[in-house]
This record gives C-alpha cells, structure tokens and sequence, in this order.
C-alpha cells in the first residue's frame, strides 16, 4: 500500500483533517475546524476538527469500555501490538516527516530522524515492559517484628484506566509516543490531545498506525481543537485517571486544576552551562553552539545560558562566535540550521528579551539584530548580567546568553536561583570538580563535558521545581502508568520454607 492510501482515512472532502474515535475517523458535529500555520510561510498549512465537549465525552466513555478489556489482554499480545505500530511508522515514515517540516518548521533530515527514533523508542517500550510489567513481588510477614510467618502478600502492578497524553510542538511525534506507548503497553486506555500548532503529525498521522495495527477500538481517540473550548474540559475531566503533559507553564495551570490524579509533567527549563577556567575550550565550544541552536533553540534540553569563568571568557566567545557564524539560516526544507521559529508570538518574544538585554548593556557579538517574519537570524550575547530578562528567562529560541562569573560558587548560586531546574552542564578537565558540581547544581540532569539533552530515550528524565513533576524515561515512565495492588493471603497457622 502506498503512503497516499495509507493516510487517504484521515483527509475528509472539505480537506480537513478528521478526528480518531472508537476505532473511526470522523468529522466533528460542530462544522468547524481549526487552521494550523505553517512557521516558514504563515500560511495554513493544514485544518483539523474543532472536536465538541459531547464528542470528548463519548471518547472517554468508549475509553473505559476498552481498557477493561485491554487491561485483560497478555502483556506479550499487548507488545506485539506495539510491535506493529512501531513497523509501520518506519514503512510510512516520509509523510510524518514532511508534516513536521510544514507544522514546525523542522529541518528535514531532523524531522525523518524524529520518526525513526519514535519507532525505535516503541519498540525498545514493548521490550522492557513485557519484562517490568512482568514482575511482581512476594512479602512474607514474618520480616516486621512482631509477626509469624502466616500472611503471604502478592504485589502486582495493574493500570491505572484512562491517561490524558499532552504533546508538545517540538517534537511532537516522539514526545507523543513517549507517552502513548508506555500508556498502553501497561495497560490503559488513551486521550491525546495536541497544540494548534502541531496536531496533524503527533495525533493524526500517528494514530493510523496504531490503528493499522490493530489496537482495538477506543483505546486511542484524538481530540483536536481550539483550547478554549476543550482544553480545560480535557484536563478536569473525571474520567481522566493520569494526565502526562509536555509543555509551558500552562501545566502548572493544569496541575492546579487537575486533582485526585498521577501527574507527569515537563515544563521547559532554563539549562545553564557552567564552564570552568580548566575546560577544554574548543570541546565546550562545540557542544554550546550545538546545544545552544540546534532546532533554532526551541528545545526544553537547549542550553539557555553559559556561566563562563572570567578568565577564559574571551576566548570561549570567539570560539562560539566563530561557530554561529558558520550555521546556515533558511527554510525547513533546505535543512538550515535555524530555521523559523513556531509563531509570531514567540518571535516577539524572543525579540522582547533580546532588546531588554541591548537596552541594558549585553553585547550583540554576532551582529546587530536581524529577523524576517517568524525567521530570526542566531544571536550570541555577551556580558548578559543578572537583571536582564534573558538571565532567567526561557527564550525558545536561536539567542543564547553569556555571563560572565567570578567562581563556579557563583555560577551554581545563579543556576539554583531559577525557577526553572531541568537540565544543567559543567565543562570541566577535573572528573572530581565535575562531581561536586553537579551534586551542587539543583537541577534533574546535569551532563559533564556535553550539552543538555532528552536521551537516549531510556535515561530517566525530570525537573525541579518549575520544570516539571514525575519522572520520564521509558522504564520510569511504564511506572508512572501504574498502580499497586496487594492481595493478602491469611494461612490457617505459621508456614516457613523447608521449615
């Protein structure tokens, strides 16, 4: 079958894209749709339905149905299932991949490269969750003083019902089955639900191929629509049993909203890079420009700040300078390095904080600002000092900040200061400076002679305070998607083995 057949379900004859329901595609009752903006042209790109409370709550009603069922169905039918899903991305690959290069405006080779490593991480899920989910616990009483051997507890892992899945726009596709299969393979039913400016890749696209699969009806449904009208109602509704979000501070909002359920959620960060006076320069420069403006800079994990001992931190922006200057600027299509960013309102945003910067005295290294549409030329700023917006501001975007420091003391006092704490890096020759640094720094990660970054998908993944609640990482994120149960067997008398 070819890819235009494959996907042929999913496009209604008004040429907007349907919505998934109980195992069908269909088109919302309201009559409306939602338009999605492509970041290079501002121009629609694609139209999705505009999804009605009512048709939310026949998702949800239809979900509870099928995961009882799922929820009795072996755990290795379960990975085979996932198995398929996993094939089929690879084999239909190619339209997910321009779609994130007209949604997102991600280079194409990246984009590709996220739809392969999306099938590589459900597969690797289906794998350890036939092992994890596979094992349970015996606990004989007699271990706490004060008891005989006469109770056996069994410890099983068992779902949790209905997970609410929340992808974000910039890598919707893997942080979408980075909840999505971890969900299933344990056991649960789920909702996904997406931004307006990256629906069509994550939900869409990807949901033909867990129904190509064969997972049964109403185990996935996808709503799509405008927030305003569905968001809160997605996020409080009582049938929801675990809501999994990638985000902004909209997931405080949620989290405050949410009640009596698990939340896993990450919230974005303020990564700052620590390097010391004894650093491999060269090796340091290399990983912040990379860490700094790979995908534009729009990336949770992207360096968002260097903290530079004063001493090297001349030569440490030449070196980084030097390299921004090399990377290309352009469209999606052309896999340029900086590419535009999502939308207008995030270009004036990252224009905001830069300007706030300039008017208070950083340095524009790399050039006077420069910025075409949602198109916005790389920016290496130098003496950025702490009252600066972009001192503790996310700015998602291709601006990176340098601030200079007096000692690593210093450097650490800033990082643990943000209210962000997701991710961290310390440029060091000394393994024990290294050490002590990153035991300092309060933030969920901290990478030693390398930028930030999500992965391998199977590292645990968290933030501090504002960056997020929960754990992710494949093992940690099949935890999330369970609860325990005991069941306690009470013997007539004491039992004790070969006793």
């Amino acid at each position: 079958m070819s890819a235009q057949e494959f996907y042929a379900p999913i496009l209604a004859s008004t040429g907007v894209y349907k919505f998934y329901i109980d195992g069908q595609w269909k088109e919302s009752v309201s009559g409306k749709s939602v338009a999605i903006s492509n970041p290079s042209t501002r121009q629609t790109a694609y139209q999705v339905q505009a999804c009605t409370q009512d048709e939310v709550n026949k998702m949800f009603e239809s979900a509870k149905v099928a995961q009882k069922a799922w929820a009795r169905t072996p755990l290795y039918k379960r990975a085979e299932v996932l198995h398929k899903v996993a094939s089929l991305m690879r084999q239909y690959a190619q339209p997910i991949a321009d779609c994130l290069v007209k949604e997102v405006a991600k280079p194409s080779k990246d984009s590709l490269t996220e739809v392969v490593r999306s099938a590589d991480l459900i597969d690797y899920t289906a794998e350890e969750g036939v092992r994890y989910l596979g094992e349970g616990q015996l606990l004989n009483s007699d271990s706490f003083p004060g008891n005989a051997r006469n109770k056996l507890c069994l410890v099983s892992k068992v779902p949790l019902g209905v997970v609410l899945a929340i992808p974000p726009f910039n890598y919707p596709v893997n942080l979408a089955v980075s909840k999505l299969a971890p969900a299933l393979m344990a056991g649960n039913a789920v909702r996904g639900s997406a931004r307006v400016s990256a629906a069509v890749c994550p939900l869409v696209l990807l949901s033909s191929c867990f129904h190509a699969a064969g997972l049964p009806a109403g185990l996935l449904s996808v709503a799509t629509g405008r927030g305003a009208e569905i968001g809160d109602f997605l996020t409080t509704h009582p049938d929801v049993n675990c809501i999994s979000f990638t985000g902004g501070d909209t997931g405080i909002s949620i989290a405050k909203k949410a009640g009596m359920v698990p939340l896993q959620m990450e919230l974005g960060g303020k990564d700052v890079c620590i390097v010391c006076e004894d650093a491999d320069l060269d090796l340091a420069a290399k990983h912040i420009i990379k860490g700094g403006f790979s995908y534009s800079g729009q990336r949770c994990t992207a360096v968002k700040l260097v903290l530079v001992a004063a001493p090297v931190a001349d030569r440490l922006v030449a070196a980084v300078a030097a390299g921004v200057a090399k990377l290309s600027v352009g469209r999606p299509e052309d896999d340029c390095d900086i590419t535009p960013v999502v939308s207008e309102s995030s270009a004036n945003f990252i224009e905001g904080l830069a300007m706030d910067a300039k008017a208070k005295g950083a340095t524009f290294v790399t050039g006077e600002w420069r910025r075409e549409g949602n198109l916005i030329w790389p920016v290496l700023l130098d003496h950025v000092t702490a009252d600066m917006r972009l001192a503790w501001e996310e700015p998602f975007g291709p601006v990176l900040p340098v601030m200079r420091v007096s000692s690593v003391e210093a450097a650490v006092e800033h990082c643990n200061k943000s209210k962000y704490g997701l991710q961290g890096c310390v440029f060091t020759r000394d393994i024990n400076a290294a050490i002590r640094i990153s035991d300092a720094m309060e933030t969920g990660t901290v990478q030693v002679n390398s930028a930030p970054a999500r992965g391998p998908d199977h590292f645990p993944f968290q933030g501090f305070r504002d960056s997020g609640i929960g754990s992710q990482g494949i093992r940690n994120s099949l935890a999330m998607m369970i609860k325990t149960k005991s069941t306690v067997i009470n013997l007539d008398k004491e039992s004790y083995t070969l006793g």
